[in-house]
């Protein structure tokens, strides 16, 4: 018998693959032994989400399609609830639904949305995720929140699952760590992003010794159910290379030293007998069984899916 968390990948499109369109990128992703095809959910990257991933669940037939992450504050939830059940209906299933609290300060600032500070944003994600649940519950559903009020509502359609698609929800913070880990079904262990864009900050956040205290808050907030989620980690980086310079040079833009940089789970370089090692371990001593490869290197880590997935 193998590990209690079984290795699975997927890739993130902010672009169709060279002389594709959307759809024939999200098949060959299939074909490609991925588990998930996500897109993003920025004003300057990639395509509509909700569009998109309607698309790629009409187009495919055991692909899992997503975003990573759908940002509250564009949408209000009972408008998403009923286009996402729509959408896990259209997948039989398929669906996994990323929500975040909004990190990218340029998306706020150029649609005129106001970026309130982290700690509204994040509760409003809270009250976004309880409306959603309870909108895919099935009978009339009723919020009175702080930023939502749903009066006696029933979510048609129902979602193809009872109860609704999984929920994965990213973070670098303790207070969104500690909700993600009892509430979510997928936690994407992350660094933290104050500045509102990818910095050298962000990165040193992303070393190991601040991913054993962001898992540790995910354990603080499960409790029991740790054992039953998923981990999941956004590769900043992902390179399969046999030259010894590549991870000192990538280092060297992240702010840190080679084998710091290995170490991260937010980054993997290396060979592939390498790779295999380094998702081994990490799945060991953080949990990380579930990794998403940069839309533009998931052709080329498509080897490496086909022999660790299910293991």
């Amino acid at each position: 018998m193998g590990h209690p968390r079984r290795l699975r990948f997927a890739t993130e499109l902010h672009a169709p693959f060279p002389d594709m369109t959307w759809v024939e990128s999200a098949r060959e992703v299939e074909q490609l032994g991925y588990s998930t095809v996500f897109v993003p959910d920025h004003f300057d990257e990639g395509p509509g989400p909700v569009a998109a991933m309607a698309a790629f669940a009409a187009a495919t037939t055991t692909l899992n399609v997503g975003a990573l992450v759908l940002d509250c504050d564009f949408r209000h939830p009972a408008v998403l609830a009923r286009e996402l059940a729509t959408i896990d209906v259209i997948a039989g299933g398929r669906l996994e639904v990323g929500l975040g609290a909004g990190w990218k300060a340029t998306d706020y600032d150029r649609s005129g949305i106001t970026m309130d500070r982290p700690g509204v944003r994040v509760a409003r994600l809270m009250e976004h995720a309880a409306v959603l649940r309870g909108l895919w519950a099935g009978g009339p559903f009723s919020f009175d929140g702080e930023h939502y009020r749903i009066t006696d509502l029933d979510g048609t359609p129902a979602p193809s699952r009872p109860g609704g698609p999984p929920i994965l929800v990213g973070g670098g913070a303790p207070r969104l760590l500690r909700w993600a880990g009892a509430t979510a079904d997928i936690v994407g262990v992350n660094a933290s992003i104050h500045s509102g864009e990818i910095d050298q900050a962000a990165a040193h956040d992303a070393l190991a010794d601040r991913i054993d205290e962001k898992v540790r808050w995910v354990r603080e907030g499960a409790g029991q159910r740790f054992d039953d989620l998923e981990i999941n980690a956004w590769l900043a980086t992902a390179e399969l290379t046999d030259d010894p310079t590549v991870p000192a040079m990538m280092a060297e833009l992240f702010g840190t030293d080679t084998a710091s940089f290995r170490r991260s789970p937010l980054a993997l370089v290396g060979s592939p007998g390498d790779v295999a090692e380094m998702l081994h371990e990490r799945r060991e001593r953080w949990g990380y069984s579930y990794h998403v490869i940069p839309g533009d290197r998931a052709r080329a880590f498509a080897p490496v899916v086909a022999e660790l997935t299910g293991t």
